[in-house]
């Protein structure tokens, strides 16, 4: 009975989260708008500011007419794009080359047809994942709860 505990808690972990080389994701049963919230509220109570939000999902549905295609990706999707400077400054310190990992971003989307919502985060590589994936997996946790 314990093993069959275990193996079924695996099993709902590995559903909801999703981990890739170069890729995290995770779904919450939450809606859109409050795991949005929830994402902008976890880098604003770091004292981290927000460059830019990226709004794909409508650009891609708005531009998808234009080159003819067929259906939808996204029934929303945003992709908010935040910096540290202390950590970027760490980051570039030990290779200059790790500017192409700013700003950091947290993508939220939601799927059409799919309940929930995702949110994921690129994977930093090399030294540079010690110091900023930590921060990353922090504010996506703290968004899922």
């Amino acid at each position: 009975m314990r093993r069959f505990l275990l193996l079924a808690s695996l099993i709902l972990f590995a559903a909801t989260v999703h981990a890739e080389a170069w890729m995290v994701k995770q779904k919450t049963a939450a809606g859109f708008e409050d795991t949005r919230e929830a994402v902008v509220m976890a880098i604003e109570s770091r004292g981290l500011v927000i460059n830019y939000v990226s709004h794909i999902g409508s650009m891609l549905e708005r531009t998808g007419v234009d080159i003819g295609a067929s259906h939808r990706l996204f029934d929303q999707a945003q992709i908010v794009e935040f910096c540290s400077a202390r950590l970027s400054r760490q980051m570039m310190e030990l290779d200059p080359h790790n500017v192409v990992l700013c700003p950091f971003a947290i993508s939220i989307y939601t799927l059409p047809g799919e309940p929930g919502t995702w949110v994921s985060y690129r994977r930093p590589v090399g030294a540079a994942a010690e110091l900023v994936e930590p921060l990353l997996k922090a504010i996506a946790g703290e968004a899922l709860q």
